[in-house]
C-alpha cells in the first residue's frame, strides 16, 4: 500500500532549546508535557552536530528528523520513520528558505519573535495535517507576504512593512473565519 507522505511535526527552537516556533501534526506525542520533553531530547541529541552548511538527518525514538541551524535558530523536521528522507529534507529546506526570505536574511532568534505570526503562517502554508502542500520558498513567502487580495504585486517587490502589514492581514482574516 503506497501512502502520502506525511510530517509529524516541525519545529523552531532557539539555541537552547527553547520553543520559538512549533507545530505538531500527529498525536504521537499526546500531552504539552510529552512534546517538551520531545524537543528537549532532539535538541540535545542535536546540539553538538554542525548542520550549518548542509542539513543533517538523524534517527530517534523511530522517527527521522532533517534538522538545520542558523545563528541562533535550530530548525526541525520530523517523520516517521517508513518516511523518504529526501521528502523531509525538501519540506526543511522551503521552511528554511521561505523563513530567511521573510525575515529579509535576518535570520535569527530576536527577529524570529518579532515577525513569529508570518513563521507560524508561513508553517501552515508548508504542511495541512500532516500532509505536504509546498515546498518552493518563493511560493510560500508569496502566499504569506501578499500585497492584495487579488495578489497583483509580487512579494519580491513588496518592502518590509508592506510584507509585514499585508502578513497581519491576512493572520486577521484567517482567524475571522
Amino acid at each position: 500500500m503506497v501512502s502520502c507522505p506525511s510530517i509529524k511535526n516541525i519545529l523552531l527552537l532557539d539555541s537552547e532549546g527553547k520553543r520559538v516556533a512549533v507545530k505538531y501534526f500527529s498525536d504521537d506525542w499526546a500531552t504539552l508535557n510529552a512534546k517538551l520533553a520531545f524537543e528537549k531530547s532532539v535538541f540535545t541529541k542535536t546540539q553538538k552536530t554542525n548542520a550549518r552548511t548542509e542539513a543533517e538527518i538523524t534517527m530517534f525514538d523511530n522517527y527521522i528528523i532533517v534538522y538545520k541551524f542558523i545563528h541562533d535558530l535550530h530548525f526541525f523536521v520530523t517523520g516517521g520513520d517508513e518516511e523518504n528522507e529526501l521528502i523531509l529534507a525538501t519540506v526543511l529546506q522551503g521552511f528554511f528558505d521561505s523563513v530567511g526570505l521573510l525575515l529579509r536574511g535576518d535570520v535569527e532568534k530576536r527577529t524570529a519573535l518579532e515577525n513569529l505570526d508570518l513563521i507560524l503562517l508561513c508553517i501552515d502554508e508548508i504542511v495541512d495535517g500532516g500532509i505536504i502542500l509546498e515546498t518552493d520558498a518563493n511560493a510560500i513567502a508569496g502566499k504569506v507576504a501578499t500585497n492584495s487580495v487579488d495578489g497583483t504585486v509580487p512579494f519580491s517587490e513588496l518592502t518590509v512593512s508592506q510584507a509585514l502589514a499585508t502578513a497581519r492581514e491576512h493572520l486577521a482574516r484567517s482567524l475571522l473565519k
